[in-house]
């Protein structure tokens, strides 16, 4: 019995060593510190890689000297060394520091990515959505949206093709130049209000909203620390009444502001978590960014909550008749089951079977839009390439995980708090 308990003990010993030994909050710490460091350096290499960051000055300028002396192929290096530290580090369970590892880990899987990409290598659409943002969108043949169509076609008959007539049926409803800040400040104002009533943001949570031209996108969020977003609406084109409601929530509440404002007071100031005090863009964190932004939407408006605020007040403040407003409403969410044919779009031409042509083309005929709209579309495309699964694929994964609560609001509510003030990742969201 005397050697039979020495060898249990003794094969416990070897199957204790044999585990990852827990990592003390000092070590992961230390290397969050130089995560925000390297993502810093890959900053200083490609502009617009750093989509946020308030962390420490001192570390900005750490890794402003040291970039300069730093080639690609050596910061791919260090996003190795420093990914196989990270992987020596336990993630068994869902407490937040093990997510914490767990988010590291993805970030910097990101990062390996991204510098393949600047170095040259040439991905598929499906390997550089993998690797930088976690998920392989399941994309499908564009006839599979000819259904959806035959539906836009109903709400919107006529003569000509489609997209004219829907065009034209949505130019009845752009708002007027000198009427677009009134407009905002109230959707964004009724953004905020019905956000407030679930989830608690710092008090000193402020933004600026300004108007800008030239950009490839149609709003932009620039949080800026300490609570505070800097929020621009591109004018290039006409803006239409649905985006007020739209980017109040995507770019406001509960979307990028609260997004970031939470993650601020609840990880980098709360834990002292600073990883969190820098965005990447090309990461994980985008797909929970802008898939949560766009399901904010739905969650702050049920049902035809949107439709009465805007008929009462959005439509007088822009001066149009709010009278076919529902039909209006009717229509932009039709378009919005077309989402998935600008993927599978984005990834013909990207891996080079179509040229910008034809894809200015297909975005006519499936996302219905005007010949300069899909010039534009296709812009954001060149600019940002697989980025653009994100708001499709990340709201149907924000809606799954938070609707899996049921019906109540508050529960949803609370889920939604949980995914934009935890450390998240793509897959934390499928059951």
């Amino acid at each position: 019995m005397k050697n039979a308990a020495v060898i249990f003990f003794a094969a416990m010993a070897i199957t204790a060593c044999s585990r990852k030994a827990p990592a003390s909050p000092s070590d992961i710490d230390a290397l969050a510190r130089e995560y925000v460091l390297l993502s810093l350096e890959i900053g200083e290499k490609e502009e617009g890689y750093i989509d946020a960051y308030y962390g420490p000055s001192d570390i900005q300028a750490e890794a402003k000297a040291k970039a300069a002396n730093l080639s690609l192929a050596e910061l791919a290096q260090e996003t190795q060394a420093l990914q196989a530290k990270v992987a020596s580090l336990p993630t068994n369970g869902d407490s937040l520091e093990s997510r914490r590892v767990r988010f590291l880990a993805a970030q910097l899987t990101a990062a390996a990515t991204r510098l393949k990409m600047m170095q040259g290598e040439k991905l598929s659409f499906a390997d550089e959505a993998k690797g930088l943002f976690g998920v392989v969108p399941d994309l499908k043949p564009l006839p599979t949206y000819d259904a959806v169509l035959a539906k836009i076609e109903a709400l919107v008959p006529g003569d000509g093709t489609l997209a004219d007539r829907v065009e034209s049926f949505q130019d009845r409803f752009n708002i007027p130049a000198e009427r677009l800040k009134p407009v905002f400040d109230a959707a964004i104002a009724e953004c905020k209000r019905r956000t407030f009533q679930h989830i608690a943001l710092p008090k000193n949570e402020s933004f600026k909203l300004e108007f800008v031209t030239g950009k490839s996108w149609s709003g932009y969020n620039y949080y800026k620390g300490n609570a505070h977003s800097l929020i621009q609406v591109n004018t290039d084109l006409p803006i239409r009444i649905s985006r007020a409601v739209d980017l109040g929530c995507h770019e406001g509440y509960p979307g990028h502001h609260v997004l970031n404002a939470l993650l601020e007071e609840k990880l980098t100031k709360g834990r002292d978590w600073i990883e969190f005090s820098i965005y990447p863009l090309y990461s994980p964190q985008s797909l929970i960014a802008e898939g949560s932004a766009n399901y904010g939407i739905d969650l702050a408006f049920p049902g035809d909550e949107q439709l009465k605020f805007e008929a009462a007040t959005i439509y007088p403040l822009a001066g149009l008749s709010a009278g076919e407003a529902a039909k209006y409403l009717a229509l932009t969410k039709a378009l919005k089951d077309l989402a998935g044919a600008r993927f599978t779009i984005a990834r013909e031409y990207l891996e080079g079977r179509i040229d910008r042509d034809r894809a200015v083309e297909l975005s006519q005929k499936y996302q219905l839009q005007s010949k300069e709209r899909a010039e534009k579309s296709l812009d954001f495309t060149d600019q940002y390439r697989t980025y653009v699964i994100n708001y499709g694929l990340g709201q149907d994964l924000v809606r799954a995980y938070v609707e899996a609560a049921g019906t109540d609001p508050k529960a949803r509510w609370a889920r939604m708090e949980k995914i934009l003030s935890e450390p998240t990742l793509p897959g934390d969201l499928r059951p």
